[in-house]
């Protein structure tokens, strides 16, 4: 019986972590080597007392690969004497594509080949690729629409970088390039009177909590999809926020998308992970979503996907990552309001702190950003905006913590 258990836990995580098999007596996984003249030679190695140990040498094996897969084809391309276009792509999809996110990938991908490389009156060789050359075909680019001239630059930027470091050329032009500033971002701020119409027609809207979370708390669309009842402590009236869900869609041909997904990530920053103290008011609404999904567990038993999200479906999966803002549009349109987004209603929170005069390093602390740059960049402006003057729910936003440290 005892070895019967032990073959149908075999079979299981055979199942589950299918880069390992197990033979005979132990784990293998399979191996690839890439030789000199670029075919590739297949094997197996055993021996592993546990799959754990089997996978972490098969990820080893498979990063030996690809090391290895970029030594040789930069070798090549540098025999070649690379044309510029030539290279940007191999960049992107061989190197960029590598160590980069789903989305960050889609739009990399759409500036590449749909705003740059179509834009190249004359391709040319990697090593004659001057200031010039790249300032025409930024200026071509940035005429399509607004953001194209700074994120084209900042891709051309990030390959030139590694076409340095992988001796292709010896200098990096395109710090000296013409700069494209990044579009200001337009902050909507509503009136008080507006919040009060908004929060009135939300209260019995199935996503009214995720809006006091924006609002009263300054969390960004993720970090509220993200949010587990593990994270709040209801004792203290806080919340860690540790984790936020983004968009992993499948792609096909770099940008299409072919089917959409969520996944779970780490927050945007380090200053990111942060305790933030949270109102009474809102507190009381997460007790009751999650009596409200506890009641939705026991009437769907195990259909009930449960993840632990505060934020879900009523089967348990979570949300797309368009349902929130298509939800507030929606309730914007049908109450007379003007359009705002879940990132519009943590500006509206940033704006509140402002107006209390509350310190500019704590509200970068409360938002998570980066650095208090960024906390000025953005609203620099609103602090001499004197006249919009919002009442502030309570004086208890405070961030215990931030960052990864405790």
């Amino acid at each position: 019986m005892k070895q019967k258990n032990k073959n149908v836990e075999r079979k299981e995580l055979q199942n589950e972590k299918r880069v390992v098999f197990f033979n005979g007596t132990s784990w293998y996984h399979r191996t690839k080597e890439l030789l000199d003249d670029m075919t590739t030679k297949y094997g197996k190695k055993g021996g592993f007392a546990t799959p754990e140990e089997a996978e972490k040498s098969y990820w080893e094996y498979e990063e030996r690969y690809k090391d290895r897969q970029r030594e040789l084809q930069v070798a090549y391309l540098k025999n070649t004497d690379v044309m510029f276009g030539e290279f940007l792509r191999y960049w992107f999809e061989h190197i960029y594509s590598l160590r980069i996110e789903t989305t960050t990938k889609m739009i990399g991908a759409y500036t590449l080949y749909n705003l740059l490389l179509p834009n190249m009156e004359a391709d040319i060789k990697l090593k004659y690729v001057t200031v010039e050359y790249l300032d025409t075909l930024l200026e071509r680019a940035s005429k399509i629409c607004v953001s194209a001239g700074n994120k084209g630059r900042e891709l051309l930027s990030l390959a030139m970088k590694d076409a340095v470091f992988d001796g292709f050329i010896k200098h990096n032009p395109v710090p000296e390039t013409k700069p494209y500033p990044r579009p200001k971002p337009k902050i909507r701020i509503l009136s008080k009177e507006k919040i009060k119409v908004l929060l009135h027609a939300a209260y019995l809207n199935p996503w009214y909590l995720e809006m006091l979370l924006a609002l009263f708390c300054g969390l960004r669309k993720g970090e509220i999809m993200g949010l587990k009842f593990s994270d709040f402590d209801f004792e203290k009236r806080t919340v860690r926020i540790s984790r936020q869900l983004v968009a992993n869609p499948k792609l096909k041909d770099g940008y299409h998308v072919e089917e959409y997904g969520v996944t779970e990530r780490d927050p945007k920053t380090e200053n990111s992970f942060r305790i933030l103290r949270v109102p009474k008011a809102v507190m009381e609404e997460v007790e009751r979503r999650r009596q409200k999904i506890e009641t939705e567990k026991a009437w769907r038993k195990d259909f009930y996907e449960d993840h632990g999200y505060v934020c879900c479906r009523p089967d348990g999966k979570p949300h797309s990552t368009s349902a929130f803002n298509l939800a507030l549009t929606k309730l914007c349109e049908r109450n007379g309001l003007p359009k705002i987004t879940v990132h519009g209603l943590r500006h509206m929170f940033a704006t509140i702190l402002i107006e209390r005069g509350v310190p500019l390093v704590k509200i970068s602390g409360l938002l998570g950003h980066s650095s208090i740059h960024t906390t000025y960049e953005y609203y620099c402006e609103v602090m001499d905006e004197k006249d919009k003057i919002i009442a502030f729910m309570n004086d208890t936003f405070v961030p215990e913590k931030t960052g990864t440290e405790g």
